[in-house]
Parts: structure tokens; sequence; C-alpha cells
């Protein structure tokens, strides 16, 4: 088997650069109070996220990687661990907002301390020392754009609970005009094959990165199924709530029933009443009315689950929805658009797959076949929270 083309180490070190500066720039409109609030357990600061994702390449890469690295502070390994047991003891998830200390400036400070030495690290990398580092900074790269999301994420919660709705970034001019009609694209029945091709053969070459749950490749027979041609719009599901969709336990699982009586739930997380029939909505770009023709989103697996069976219809498995995935570009809104908020569908034939909001499946988060997690503490990156999920 020929050997797998790896990045120059100038590439490694430039991707570095790129990834690292673009969680900063996320921050350019926060205020240094912004930082620090943790406003229910899901949710961690944003300073939290800018020191974690340091923490991972400091304990990594850097500490068994380069010569004589000292590590900035000897209890940060503590503060900014998540859940990797085998990398030691960590300060309690739903504590994080407790931290006043480090300062926002230390933690940025942090930050510049390490990639200065990655500098050194990658610049000096040659021949096989580079070809044993670039797997691992190429998914401390993917762990750190999964905390750009997460950052994103979390100060939308922080901001929307504040009374004065605060505006993280002014909003982008979004595409206006008909969205296409939804239509029902058909696969047929047959063997299919999902999975990543970690050996970089056949139609995976081109995208040699996979995160260990995304392997291995392998086959699945799947029955006849149709998938819809777009997502499910802010008015198809305002037609669902106005239908009595939230007081008909028919349409619910029992769980699902059971968090509506709990919760109240009456209409989509961050959507509010506008007194006049109609919703506003809470976005990164502060509070807007709802716009119906753009995709629903912040929907829970129930509330999903409970749409799909009202329209008359199901939510797709994984399988089903990675077939389909495989027969579309990658082309999609993803953060660097700079809309933080889905836009309205367009084009013809299946779209919407990549990049808009994340969507539901029907399938429990499992292994698939012949899976087995990376040895050591990057092997708690996925496998152990296989358990009580549907894949996403």
């Amino acid at each position: 088997m020929e050997t797998p083309v790896l990045p120059a180490p100038t590439d490694l070190a430039s991707a570095y650069h790129t990834v690292r500066q673009f969680t900063e720039s996320l921050c350019t409109s926060l205020e240094k109070e912004d930082f620090v609030v943790q406003t229910m357990e899901d949710v961690s600061p944003t300073k939290w996220h800018l020191a974690h994702t340091t923490w991972f390449w400091e304990t990594f890469l850097l500490t068994p990687h380069l010569e004589g690295y000292q590590p900035f502070h000897p209890r940060y390994a503590y503060l900014f661990n998540s859940y990797y047991v085998q990398a030691g003891e960590r300060h309690c998830r739903d504590k994080r907002g407790y931290l006043s200390r480090p300062t926002v400036e230390e933690v940025f400070a942090y930050r510049g301390y390490v990639d200065r030495h990655m500098a050194r690290l990658l610049e000096a990398a040659a021949g096989e020392q580079a070809g044993r580092l670039a797997p691992l900074v190429e998914i401390g790269l993917h762990h750190e754009q999964q905390h750009q999301e997460l950052l994103l994420t979390d100060i939308k919660h922080v901001l929307s609970v504040n009374p004065l709705r605060p505006v993280f970034r002014d909003p982008l001019p979004r595409p206006e005009g008909a969205i296409p009609p939804l239509r029902w694209i058909a696969f047929d029945e047959g063997i299919y094959e999902i999975g990543h091709d970690a050996s970089g053969g056949g139609e995976e070459a081109d995208s040699a990165f996979s995160f260990d749950n995304e392997s291995p490749r392998h086959r699945v027979y799947l029955q006849p199924f149709e998938l819809a041609s777009r997502l499910v719009t802010c008015g198809e599901y305002l037609d669902f709530i106005r239908d009595g969709g939230y007081e008909r336990p028919e349409l619910w699982l029992s769980m699902g029933w059971a968090e509506v009586l709990a919760r109240g739930w009456k209409e989509p997380f961050y959507w509010e009443p506008d007194g006049a029939g109609g919703y506003v909505h809470f976005t990164l770009g502060g509070e807007r009315p709802v716009d119906l023709d753009e995709p629903v989103c912040h929907l829970s697996y129930f509330e999903a689950d409970a749409y799909a069976r009202w329209a008359g219809a199901r939510l797709p498995t994984e399988a089903e929805w990675e077939v389909a995935a495989q027969a579309v570009s990658l082309e999609g809104q993803y953060v660097d658009a700079g809309y933080l908020h889905p836009v309205r569908a367009r084009g013809e034939g299946l779209v919407q797959m990549f990049g808009e909001v994340w969507q539901w499946t029907r399938s429990q988060y499992e292994p698939y076949p012949g899976y087995a997690p990376a040895p050591g503490a990057l092997g708690e990156y996925n496998g152990k929270f296989m358990c009580n999920q549907f894949v996403l």
C-alpha cells in the first residue's frame, strides 16, 4: 500500500495559524464581561473555550513532542481538561463560570505562549517526525473548529438570557426570493457503502480526514426511501404549532410528551410570541422577526420527531442520510460565509445537506461494525459517548 501523502511542515504551520486566528476573530465583538458567563451546565464560558483548545495543543502536541517544553501554568491542565480521564483530574463542568481567574488577558497570554511553541515545533519538524505529528495536528485543528461552533452556540445562550438582547455581530444582508417547493427525492432499495474509507482509497480519496467514529466503511442494506429536497422552514413548523402540535400527545414519543409537560414547550427554543400572532426569535444578530422561509432550527429530537409524524413522514436513519449525502456536493453556508444563522434554500434537487443546521436522524449513536477507539486519552474523543444519544 502506498504511503499517504502528509502535509509539509509549513502547511501544518499555516493551517494551525489560520484556525487559531479564526477562533480569536470570533471574539472581537465581545466585552470582557461576556467571556466569563456560564448560563447553564451545557454552556461553557467563552474564556474556557479559548483555554481548553489551547490545553489540547499543550497536552497532546507540545508536552510529548517538544523537548524541554514547560507548561504555561501547572494548574491549567486541571482547569481546562474537559472529559479526558486518562489526561488527569478535571474541574467541575458545571462550575466553569465560577472561574474569575485566570483573567481574559491571562488566557490570551496562554494562547500566545502555546502558539509560539507550536510554531517552533512545526517549523522544526521534518521527515518521520512530521509524519507522526501530522495526524495529531489535523485532529487538533478539527477539534478547535468544533469549539468555534460551540463558542458561538454558547455565547448565543449567554446573550439570549440578557433582557437587553445584546447583538453578538451585526447580521449580513440575507438572500431573498422564493424558495424551491419541497419535493421528495427517491432512493432505491439496495446494498450501499457508508462510512469513511480510512485507507484513503475509493470515493473518499480526496478527503483523508475523519473522526474515528466515522469509520470503518461498511455495507448496509436499505429499503426504498425518500428524503425531502430541502430543510423544513419556520413557516411549515408554524403550521404544526397552529395545528396544536404541542397539545397533541399522539404526535409525541412518551419521553417527548413528558418533556413538553414538564418544560411547558409551546414553540422552538429562542422563539417568543410577538403579541400580534407571529413570532420573534433571538439570533446572534439580535432579536428579529421569524422569517417563515428560513429553515427552522433549535429543535430537540422530540420536536423534530413529532413534526415529522404530524407531516405524515418520519426522520431518516443515519444510513439513509449518509447515502443521500454522498449524492450531493459539500456546498453550503458555513461559518466563514458570515451569516451565523441558516438562510433560505436555493437551487434544485437535494439542497441544504451541509452548512445550515444540524439535522436529526432516528438512529441511536452506536459504533459502526468494526469500530475501535484510538489508544490513549485521544481514544476518549468519541467512543465513550455511544450511549443514550441520537445521531445528528
